[in-house]
């Protein structure tokens, strides 16, 4: 059976929010997601707040549910000051911290920042290596406690960890787990080798001249979830040791459009393999509105 997630922006100052995370709870999601950007594309103009602050927030409101992001990335975190982070988070919450993290793109994220060598973000080769350098410092980093280090060296091309200093360590162990974002061969290669989860989204699809279908959709996560497959067998590891999750959202699925189309999307989602599948939370207008009764028909608390 699927496991339900539901990803809740962090759009709202949490004194509003803090209801939509303890009702996520109440409604029986296994776990509970935000965005980790600086600035959102899909909301360009509205109020935006830090992720690692809203889900610490989140944990102290909270007590059953799983707490992620969705996805961090090397685009505007270095990888030694976010392990300190996430092993807080992991604190915070008590060992309920997920880390999803992805190599990022060009957008937003970057230009703010004016990376790259025309201000828009690194080359995609360049974003596929540091997200594996920054995987595996993160992976030696935030797994050191548990194998007697507390410090931790690694020179790399990017990234460098000059006798880093990783204590008490992370409440889960070795480490909390790492839901990595991936499609391409190198970015798969990476998942396979440090992953309890894979992630990925129904936004992949692309056709020219127009926008995708809900066929283009559903053939390019076929195609995907196959890589994956193969990917863990070249690499030597049991495709069915990988969990995999789906973000939905903003694809031809319509997926929240009502609990009976929820239902349809759901079911093909599973037969692909997918072990965990994760809506929106329903916004009134704008990227991801949705009507809101949607949300309590599919929990699992009322199931």
């Amino acid at each position: 059976m699927l496991r339900l997630g539901v990803c809740v922006l962090p759009d709202r100052p949490f004194r509003e929010a803090a209801a939509r995370w303890r009702r996520v709870e109440e409604l029986g999601f296994e776990h509970a997601w935000t965005y980790d950007h600086i600035t959102f594309s899909g909301i360009p103009d509205g109020p935006w707040y830090d992720a690692v602050t809203t889900l610490a927030s989140a944990a102290t409101v909270t007590e059953r549910i799983k707490l992620g992001t969705l996805v961090a990335s090397a685009n505007f975190r270095h990888p030694v000051p976010f392990a300190q982070e996430i092993m807080s988070l992991d604190d915070v919450s008590q060992g309920r911290f997920i880390l999803g993290y992805g190599a990022g793109s060009f957008g937003p994220d970057a230009r703010v920042l004016g990376y790259g060598p025309d201000g828009e973000g690194w080359p995609a080769k360049e974003r596929g290596e540091r997200y594996r350098e920054s995987v595996e410092i993160l992976d030696q980093l935030l797994r050191g406690a548990a194998e007697g280090r507390t410090r931790t060296t690694y020179r790399g091309t990017y990234y460098e960890a000059v006798d880093a200093r990783m204590e008490p360590g992370c409440v889960q162990q070795p480490r909390v787990p790492f839901g990595l974002a991936a499609t391409g061969p190198l970015g798969l290669r990476t998942v396979v080798k440090h992953a309890q989860l894979w992630i990925a989204d129904d936004t992949l699809a692309g056709r020219d001249g127009e926008g995708p279908t809900a066929a283009d959709t559903w053939a390019a996560l076929e195609k995907v979830t196959k890589k994956l497959d193969e990917a863990c067998e070249k690499e030597g590891r049991d495709p069915a040791s990988l969990p995999r999750l789906l973000l939905t959202g903003l694809s031809p699925l319509r997926t929240m459009e009502s609990k009976a189309r929820f239902d349809e999307v759901a079911g093909r989602v599973e037969e692909l393999g997918f072990t965990d599948f994760v809506v929106h939370h329903p916004r009134e207008s704008g990227a991801y509105a949705t009507p809101a009764h949607v949300l309590d028909e599919i929990a699992p608390a009322n199931a």
